[in-house]
């Protein structure tokens, strides 16, 4: 499986980017929203959760590539997550620091909403973040989702959810 934009390419992880994608969990800057930076041990699961993902749901976290160069800059994708006590499908996304505010999250999670409206039944999308994370509230903005619940979160103290129907994806989509 692979989604193609303008400048990048998502497929599915295999454990050879172990390398290239600890070195984006495991950065302190990146993962300031989350409890910790990711161990090895951490990174290594989250692969192999992806890839459980994908024989499971056909779809998770896909690696986001360069097409220019064909590096590694991190990953973007559908993966279904309790949000505020309900199983949603959420389009999550990490891109390495060095290519941040280039618009590489906003263009591979706008791919991933496009394909999640063409392959699945879902009637909307989310994305959720811890509400300091304005990086990432301000690409799920760009992908055209609402803010639709801000709840207490014992992971994140308080968690924002943005989303998108079906419908206003269908609106969207017509007007491009």
């Amino acid at each position: 499986m692979t989604i193609e934009t303008q400048r990048l390419l998502l497929r599915e992880y295999t454990m050879d980017d172990y390398d290239a994608l600890h070195e984006i969990l495991s950065d302190p800057e990146t993962m300031q929203h989350y409890p910790a930076p990711f161990t090895p041990e951490k990174t290594r699961w989250w692969i192999e959760w992806n890839l459980e993902n994908y024989r499971k749901h056909g779809f998770g976290l896909w690696a986001v590539v360069l097409k220019e160069t064909g590096e590694f800059i991190g990953d973007c994708g559908l993966t279904l997550q309790s949000i505020d006590g309900q199983l949603l499908p959420e389009i999550g996304y990490h891109i390495h620091k060095k290519y941040w505010r280039r618009g590489f999250g906003k263009e591979a999670a706008r791919a991933v909403r496009d394909w999640a409206f063409q392959n699945t039944d879902y009637d909307a999308v989310y994305s959720y973040m811890k509400y300091t994370n304005i990086g990432s509230y301000s690409t799920a903005i760009a992908n055209g989702m609402k803010k639709v619940k801000e709840y207490p979160d014992p992971k994140n103290t308080i968690s924002y959810a943005y989303a998108i129907t079906r419908n206003e994806w269908e609106a969207l989509k017509a007007h491009e």
